[in-house]
């Protein structure tokens, strides 16, 4: 069956939250708030509403991917505007049939027309190094407490701009540090699910963060 990718619009909010939960649950840690940070990421002044796109199967939402302004500040102090996605999700009933791969490379291609320069994510490096990512050690780039973290991944839409920074730390926007509290009560207005510990992706989450090294000390 066809796949369309387009842009988000309002009548896919909520759907596009469902796909999002249902993507992320357990996966990362029990439960998840995934879609309580979609759901705010889009009244954040860093939004970029024109890279928030839905992958569309017969009218119903499968797969959905967000973008945000955030930036690199250099060792010399300079500020350099980066982009970021996240939640990328894909419905488990849709995952494993290139849904995703999709979403990604019609959004970067979209980046690239816009004129944006770099893209700087935090994700699985064997996934993502499928897209051209290269891990943020690669460009000397940190993640903002100064640890390399191999998860932190840069993509240079134009070519030589993460390496010309010569250096620094890569910062989201504060709307990525999900309130707990706020996120449980959002979570209530959705159907409940079961929470689960000890799985495999949470094994391999937690394997990626210990994975952290303080710059400087390689």
């Amino acid at each position: 069956m066809d796949i369309t990718i387009r842009v988000e619009q309002k009548r896919d909010y909520r759907a596009a939250e469902e796909v999002t939960r249902e993507a992320f649950w357990n996966h990362h840690v029990p439960g998840c708030d995934e879609h309580y940070l979609l759901h705010i990421l889009r009244s954040a002044a860093v939004f970029i509403p024109a890279l928030s796109m839905v992958a569309e199967r017969e009218g119903e939402i499968v797969g959905h991917i967000a973008y945000a302004k955030s930036f690199v500040i250099g060792d010399d102090g300079q500020k350099h505007e980066v982009l970021t996605f996240g939640p990328v999700s894909v419905h488990p009933d849709s995952q494993s049939q290139g849904i995703g791969s999709r979403l990604i490379e019609t959004t970067l291609k979209k980046a690239v027309g816009m004129r944006h320069a770099a893209v700087m994510i935090y994700g699985d490096p064997a996934y993502y190094e499928r897209f051209g990512f290269l891990p943020g050690k690669t460009f000397g780039i940190a993640a903002s407490d100064n640890f390399w973290i191999p998860s932190l991944q840069g993509l240079e839409l134009v070519p030589g701009t993460l390496k010309k920074v010569g250096g620094g730390r890569f910062f989201e926007d504060e709307i990525y540090h999900v309130d707990e509290n706020e996120a449980a009560l959002f979570d209530l207005g959705f159907a409940p699910k079961e929470k689960k510990e000890g799985l495999p992706s949470q094994q391999h989450f937690l394997k990626l963060l210990s994975q952290r090294t303080p710059r400087g000390m390689e």
